[in-house]
């Protein structure tokens, strides 16, 4: 199991400096969504250059061209891009393929999949490397979480490691544990507290400590 720090409200230097606090307890950096619109790619290149023994993934939501992305997303030095996985089939096809060619990895964001089981069998079937489920930040606000979505992938999916995302924290933590992702994505759980030192080395404990 390990764990993913996502920065999705600062910009560069913020996101330097945060990752600078945690750097020892996390495995993977998350350029979110809102810093590859309001910095671009080049955070991606930064942050990979700045911390380059961890690995760096950037959530480009990919809907379409996937290709495309997925090169420039490994241009900038991302180890890790995200595709939807309510895009085509074909988009999501041409993701992994793309991701092959760079020697770089495709996570599947299950975020608004409706039929979550049919379509975690399906994506499983395109040799993507994660398959992610994810209470977006507007489900969050009415209390949503993604624990059912995340023992459900669990039942069916053969090939591809596991993640969770969405509002997870300190004390919501042993719960998704309990379920055994492989990847467990935290933004806000660290970032928002006072000490994200401390806060991530006690999440990275007890992450390892359940695997």
């Amino acid at each position: 199991m390990e764990l993913q720090l996502a920065l999705d409200l600062v910009d560069i230097p913020q996101a330097k400096q945060l990752v600078k606090e945690v750097e020892p307890f996390i495995d993977i950096i998350e350029i979110g969504t809102p810093v590859v619109i309001n910095e671009g790619l080049r955070a991606v290149k930064e942050l990979k250059e700045a911390f380059p023994s961890l690995r760096v993934l950037a959530d480009l939501k990919i809907m379409d061209a996937a290709g495309y992305e997925v090169m420039k997303a490994s241009e900038a030095g991302a180890d890790i891009v995200t595709v939807l996985g309510a895009s085509e089939d074909m988009t999501i096809k041409g993701a992994v393929e793309e991701a092959r060619k760079q020697g770089k990895q495709i996570l599947v964001d299950m975020i608004s999949v409706k039929n979550l089981e049919q379509r975690a069998i399906e994506v499983d079937a395109f040799g993507v490397d994660y398959i992610c489920v994810h209470t977006g930040y507007d489900l969050q606000a009415v209390g949503k979480n993604s624990f059912e979505d995340l023992l459900t992938i669990k039942r069916v999916v053969k090939h591809a490691k596991t993640a969770i995302a969405g509002g997870i924290k300190l004390s919501t933590l042993p719960e998704v544990i309990k379920a055994n992702p492989d990847l467990v994505i935290v933004g806000g759980g660290i970032t928002a507290q006072d000490d994200r030192a401390a806060a991530a080395a006690e999440m990275q404990k007890m992450i390892k400590q359940g695997s």
